[in-house]
């Protein structure tokens, strides 16, 4: 059969196979093939660009018609592309991909030169209904390269770095962001357009431990001895009874807890055997609030805390062999009032199969994904945001430290926060008024209350004139006595399963309320309005929406969530349970454009969802806790989450939930010298992701507060802050790249290294832009780390210009005020003077520190810093180039205006080469030349 091209809008062809018809048909950039097998009636691929492909598979008699809400290019005008007959089905031909389409309907991949990359496996659809809504559970299965590594999948909380191999259930919850997206180091991605609870991996969901033979500590069969005794009696235990499960997870399943047993003072243990009905390895699952530890055979498997209201989820594996028994030992301390706990585990799959690359999704109408290739890692990211949307250049002040708590109750608290890091001359650029700021009967009024903050205008008046910005927090979330609940209300904007079942808060003695469908296009203008009208109108700078999950009642078990946010607009929350976060973003961001397209949107969300970048939106990681395990749990969370294609990520330095072993630690004690260890070396990891943020509950979180002015962490949290500030033109550089290249700040290491396989499961380094090496300290008294150079020219340690060599790992000095920095050899690093705000010296000298080795290159990013003009050209680039062969320094011609450019600077070259001390925490450094740049090229020997 021969090449077929578009004519008359569209052409059917159909050929003999087997006896069976089939047929395609081509139009525009879709290809849509007739299939009717077992596995799919339809297949349809359409051609966004010549490395991106998006295929849908449906059983039903045609497509789904709901246009995909992450989907921004639909790459209409591609046309650059062949389809032809082939042996077993179709070909379809870019310049750098080959689509093969079996004629059962199975898709596989391969680069130009005809090198496979992946396929499709199995693709399964499941009949299934919600509502009266005739859906389908989906899956589909690849087969994918055994020497892969893949990352992605949003941010978790697990410790995980590559997922090849692994399993993760993909809902929102607070401290959970799902988005199903993953990148190999085969780079290639796969974004599933899907918005049901996903799983990668595994698709069956993790079983009760009753699927072992279990057996008390006795030996008795049927169940583990669960005794519930008391700490502060040592001789009285409330009960002691057999259970075959672990499953106190939610506010229904905890009310199967024994009766009488005071949680404040409780010490629960689960103690027996487990025997498996098979040989191999089963994954467990814990999920825990307060003190957790679990032994398996006397080997601890893991020792963690987290506050009783916010569990979080630990994960191990063990080798089980049939018929042989293991002992298990789980240990609680419930840490007060109703507390959570649950034990799961997977039986085994064949190993082949759980190397796959796999997406379950709940519901859905059809399979919808994109795959898309690239050269490298940076590649598959900008395709990312190619379908699903530009990021936006974060306004400059967000780029420099925010100070938050949670939280100042009254309007003077929160402007002497701001006197005070004047006073001490401690740079800061915003700082943020978190929730309760409102009368306490009138959550979603976004009334304040006039007895604490008398004067809001007046507040963020004195805010803006100390050069600073401020963030203020607003829910999705309405009480129902409220008037803007009400206007909500009469459209049939509200969930309303929250208002008829009563359920109150945790504020005074409870209120009623609920959340606003963010789904109802509507809801969202309605959303704006009311913030616009309340509060833009005040003087606001930024949007912190919280609980966008959407969290209307915390520790709901997973079926009650779906329940109270049902209907959506759109259909069954089932099927629209995981992209609240990007609905809630995107009326936000558009109503703000739509008010003022000067100043540029700035929103921070607990949750968040493909496509999210697109809304000016940047994701934290939610209520961590203040322990070490998870200061180093944020580590893999953020690369991830990065890896994901969203490139703006924080956390709140120093953990929010606190243990109360601090909240009453005294000078003195070890629990006191601990805190502010960890707030330390906290803030040296914070320096260093793409938003700088402090937050968390008491003991205050202001550096005054946390130690005096003569402790080392104070001096260590300091010094740090300068350096942030004074690596502004590199950072700023950076968040520029995020819109002119897609690119990524935060990075985890194969993202640069792709073909040094030592770095694919190191979860606690990574890159912070093209150039520095993060190792943080994440373990109490640590004072040496092991840190792994990847292959390169060579490393430079940041604070002595010690060069190291590559491919290899050594044991690093971490002093208590230093981390463990490092910077590629072959980098140029423009760094500023020292300020106070972002925008402080606009036309300071520029230091350009270039580390030899080999070749360098930087571009220099700049613009206005605050408006969207960069959008439309106004900016500018300066392309730096080192040459190690001539020793010899090109800056270059710039490149773009805008209108309050600086014309003329001076740019500070100093160079570093192993033979002079370079310490970035003190810039005293010897300058090899002084050049005035005015526009033009410039070269320099060294």
């Amino acid at each position: 059969m021969k090449n077929w091209v578009l004519i008359l809008g569209f052409l059917w062809t159909v050929f003999s196979c087997g006896g069976q018809q089939a047929a395609f048909k081509q139009e525009k950039n879709q290809i849509t093939f007739d299939i009717q097998s077992a596995s799919v009636n339809k297949l349809r691929l359409s051609l966004i660009t010549e490395d991106i492909v998006k295929v849908e598979a449906t059983k039903n008699a045609d497509f789904d018609a709901q246009e995909s809400l992450i989907e921004i290019n639909h790459g209409a005008d591609f046309s650059d592309y062949s389809v032809k007959e082939a042996a077993d089905g179709w070909e379809v031909k870019t310049k750098t991909l080959i689509v093969k389409v079996s004629t059962s309907g199975e898709v596989a991949y391969f680069n130009a030169d005809g090198t496979a990359i992946i396929s499709e496996k199995a693709r399964n659809f499941e009949p299934m209904q919600v509502d009266g809504v005739s859906a389908y559970e989906l899956r589909q299965q690849f087969n994918s390269p055994k020497q892969e590594a893949l990352y992605g999948l949003g941010q978790h909380q697990a410790d995980e770095m590559n997922y090849k191999g692994k399993n993760e259930e993909l809902f929102q919850y607070n401290t959970k962001v799902s988005i199903p997206f993953v990148m190999s180091t085969q780079k290639y991605g796969v974004l599933w357009d899907n918005y049901s609870l996903t799983r990668f991996g595994d698709p069956r969901p993790y079983a009760e431990i009753d699927q072992f033979k279990l057996f008390d500590k006795e030996g008795k069969e049927g169940g583990l001895t669960a005794t519930y005794g008391d700490l502060k009696k040592k001789d009285h235990v409330y009960a002691v009874r057999s259970e075959s499960t672990i499953d106190y997870e939610n506010l229904e399943t905890v009310e199967k807890f024994p009766a009488g047993v005071n949680f404040d003072q409780a010490i629960i243990t689960w103690e027996g055997e487990l025997e498996a009905d098979q040989s191999g390895e089963f994954k467990f699952l814990c999920y825990y609030a307060g003190y957790t530890k679990l032994w398996i055979d006397g080997e601890l498997q893991f020792h963690k805390w987290r506050t009783a209201w916010n569990p979080s989820v630990a994960k191990f594996s063990v080798d089980m062999e049939k018929g042989k028994r293991r002992h298990i030992k789980l240990e609680w301390l419930p840490d007060g009032g109703i507390s959570y706990i649950g034990l799961k585990a997977l039986s085994p799959v064949d190993q082949q199969e759980q190397q796959d690359l796999s997406f379950y999704s709940e519901m859905g109408q059809d399979i919808r994904y994109y795959f898309m290739k690239g050269d490298n890692m940076d590649e598959v990211i900008s395709h990312y945001r190619t379908v699903t949307g530009k990021a936006q250049v974060m306004p400059k002040w967000s780029m420099g430290f925010w100070q938050s708590r949670e939280r100042y109750k009254t309007q003077e608290e929160l402007l002497e926060a701001l006197r005070e890091f004047r006073k001490r001359q401690i740079p800061i650029d915003n700082i943020v008024l978190d929730w309760s700021y409102w009368p306490q009967d009138a959550w979603g009024s976004h009334d304040f209350d006039l007895d604490r903050f008398p004067d809001i205008s007046a507040m963020t008046d004195e805010i803006h004139k100390n050069h600073a910005r401020v963030m203020i927090s607003v829910w999705p979330k309405f009480y129902e006595t409220t008037e803007n609940f009400k206007a909500f209300d009469q459209n049939g904007w509200m969930y309303r399963r929250a208002i008829d079942d009563q359920v109150k808060d945790w504020i005074a003695h409870g209120y009623v309320g609920s959340f606003y469908d963010a789904y109802a296009e509507g809801a969202r203008k309605l959303f704006w309005k009311q913030i616009q009208d309340k509060l833009y109108t005040k003087g606001f700078d930024a949007w912190w929406m919280d609980a966008s999950e959407p969290d209307i009642l915390s520790n709901a078990s997973m079926q009650y969530r779906k329940d109270l946010m049902n209907p959506t607009a759109l259909g069954p929350s089932t099927q629209y349970f995981n992209a609240f976060a990007l609905m809630n973003a995107k009326g936000i961001y558009e109503g703000q454009r739509e008010v003022n397209n000067d100043d540029r949107v700035f929103i921070l969300t607990r949750s968040g969802f493909a496509g999210l970048q697109n809304y000016g939106a940047v994701t934290w990681s939610g209520d961590i806790g203040t322990r070490w395990e998870d200061m180093k749990a944020q580590i893999s969370a953020g690369i991830n989450f990065a890896m994901s294609g969203l490139p703006y990520w924080t956390m709140d330095v120093g953990g929010f939930c606190v243990e109360k072993r601090y909240e009453v630690a005294k000078e003195g004690s070890e629990d006191l010298k601990e805190w502010r260890e960890l707030n330390a070396r906290w803030f040296q990891f914070g320096t260093f992701v793409p938003l700088f943020r402090v937050h968390g509950q008491y003991p205050f979180r202001e550096v005054y507060n946390i130690a005096p002015e003569s402790h080392p962490a104070y001096k260590t949290i300091l010094n740090y802050n300068k350096l942030r500030y004074r690596l502004m033109p590199y950072i700023y550089s950076l968040a520029g790249w995020t819109y002119t290249k897609d690119y990524t700040i935060m990075r985890g290491l194969a993202m640069d290294f792709t073909e040094d396989t030592n770095v694919y499961n190191i979860g606690d380094q990574y890159m912070f832009g093209p150039s520095i090496m993060v190792a943080p300290v994440h373990e109490y008294k640590t004072r040496a780390r092991e840190v792994y150079f990847p292959q390169a020219a060579g490393w430079y340690d940041a604070y002595t210009g010690k060069k190291y060599g590559a491919g290899q790992a050594e044991n690093i000095d971490a002093p208590y005020e230093k981390m463990p920095l490092f910077v590629k050899a072959g980098s140029i690093l423009p760094v500023g003077p020292e300020i106070q705000y972002t925008d402080e010296k606009p036309e300071a000298p520029i230091t350009l520190l270039v580390y030899a080795g080999e070749d360098a290159s930087f571009d220099l990013y700049e613009d206005e810093g605050t408006n969207y003009d960069y959008e439309k050209g106004k900016h500018t680039n300066i392309s730096i180039q080192w040459s190690e062969k001539n020793k010899q320094l090109t800056i270059g011609k710039r490149a773009g205006a805008y209108d309050t450019m600086v014309q003329e600077r001076q740019f500070n070259i100093v160079l570093v080469d192993g033979n002079k001390s370079v310490n970035l925490l003190n810039p005293k450094w010897q300058v090899n030349k002084e050049v005035m740049y005015k526009g033009d090229e410039i070269i320099v020997k060294l």
